[in-house]
């Protein structure tokens, strides 16, 4: 059988990790794909930069359409990054008969819908395992391991920089800066971490995951989202008190019938499932099993009606476990299974089933809120009542010694205050209320409280 022709858009940390496997194991991966993978091109900013040794240098190219003129490449992996570049490059390679293998959240998170439409329309397939949880084949679990389930709810850790920074600051008392830092050093992070850090990176994978998972297609901005930049030292401290760990989670699951809409949803029938998502930190009991996840590595809990539960775990980014999702891919469309799956799937398609995205204010949980006050009589009394008349009901409270003092002022000492499950609308509503107390140094923090 004739070779299995393949370029690369990009050369960088992951690019070169498949370009090593498909160089260093052609008799493997000739076995698992009934022919040979052939890297035919490389496609780079600058040709003559110093690259890894072992990779011929005539595989580089600065010119996108020696690809697409190359009759004998038949797919092509997209790992540039970034989404303006990469959507044009991809639209190009479609239309020129070329399938796609992509690692990019972002381009699929924002524009998956036109790039699905322009693969249906050119026949050719998309594959993206790489693109949700490095090494771990999450894609293909829901698109073939769970294909008989309706999935019930997906949570977990997609973010491994902002694991690794929370592991270290709950194990070794180190600041969220220092700890940014060194995530840096280390490569786990960008010099620019903005999109790891504020949850983006996060909403970017739920975004997929949901659309296989549930057949919705939804913006971006439907996710609500909130990152790990404002976690402070004293909460990684009160929750280890507690009995609980700090995580950031991405969460997604149905709930039947309809009640509160998103503002932007619009109700298709009088009687709907309900989507509710969202990306947060979230205190988890020390022993639940996404508590237990250390360091960069990621995991995923997916539930299914008649699977049950199910977890993924493993290293979400780095450059060989995102290489080894990225040859699977290739494997998959040597042997035709991934053109058979793209087909089928109809993935970015318009929305399968009556579906709505639930009104985040509606979506219910137990709260942990920690308020800075002043130590006097008073205060606690002020605080319940606001809490009462917001129908929310107090689960515990715990006050500590204060943390600082001036000559003169009263003393300001942290109070904390679990809440039973409530709706997050009305939380929000009753902490704004708090924090324009005078008694209280806003702003105050707060996290929802899993199981």
């Amino acid at each position: 059988m004739e070779p299995f022709g393949i370029a690369l858009l990009g050369c960088g940390t992951v690019g070169t990790g498949v370009a090593k496997m498909l160089l260093e194991h052609p008799d493997r991966l000739t076995a698992r794909a009934g022919r040979k993978l052939e890297l035919r091109r490389i496609v780079v900013d600058d040709a003559k930069k110093p690259r890894p040794s072992g990779i011929p240098s005539s595989l580089f190219t600065t010119n996108l359409r020696a690809v697409i003129d190359d009759p004998a490449v038949q797919v092509v992996v997209e790992v540039v990054g970034g989404i303006d570049w990469a959507k044009q490059a991809v639209l190009d390679l479609l239309a020129a008969g070329k399938h796609i293998v992509t690692a990019n959240k972002a381009l699929l998170a924002t524009h998956g819908g036109e790039i699905f439409d322009a693969g249906r329309r050119h026949g050719q397939a998309i594959a993206f395992e790489a693109s949700v949880g490095g090494g771990i084949p999450i894609i293909g679990a829901l698109c073939q391991g769970l294909a008989a389930n309706q999935i019930l709810s997906l949570q977990g850790i997609l973010n491994g920089t902002c694991n690794y920074i929370l592991t270290c600051m709950t194990e070794n008392g180190c600041s969220y800066a220092d700890m940014l830092a060194d995530a840096q050093r280390k490569g786990y992070a960008e010099a620019d971490p903005t999109m790891d850090v504020d949850g983006t990176d996060s909403a970017h994978k739920l975004a997929i995951l949901v659309q296989i998972a549930f057949g919705v297609a939804l913006p971006l901005s439907a996710i609500q989202r909130r990152g790990i930049a404002g976690i402070d030292l004293l909460d990684i401290r009160f929750a280890k008190e507690l009995g609980y760990t700090i995580k950031l989670l991405a969460e997604a699951w149905l709930e039947p019938a309809a009640c509160g809409l998103a503002p932007h949803a619009k109700p298709q029938s009088a009687k709907c499932d309900q989507l509710a998502m969202h990306v947060s930190p979230v205190m988890l009991r020390q022993n639940a099993p996404l508590a237990l996840v250390r360091d960069a590595y990621n995991a995923l809990f997916v539930v299914g009606d008649a699977v049950g539960s199910t977890l993924y775990y493993g290293r979400g980014a780095g450059q060989m476990p995102t290489a080894s999702a990225v040859v699977a891919d290739l494997i998959d469309m040597a042997v035709g299974r991934a053109q058979q799956t793209f087909r089928s799937l109809k993935l970015w398609s318009g929305n399968h089933r009556n579906i709505v995205v639930r009104d985040p204010s509606t979506m219910r949980s137990r709260f942990y809120l920690r308020m800075m006050v002043e130590d006097r009589p008073g205060v606690m009394a002020d605080i319940t009542r606001i809490l009462a008349n917001h129908q929310i009901s107090i689960a515990s409270v715990i006050q500590h010694e204060a943390l600082e003092h001036a000559d003169g002022e009263s003393e300001i000492v942290p109070l904390i205050i679990m809440t039973h499950t409530v709706p997050t609308g009305s939380f929000r509503a009753a902490l704004d209320e708090i924090d324009r107390l005078v008694s209280v140094r806003p702003p105050s923090v707060y996290y929802p409280v899993g199981d």
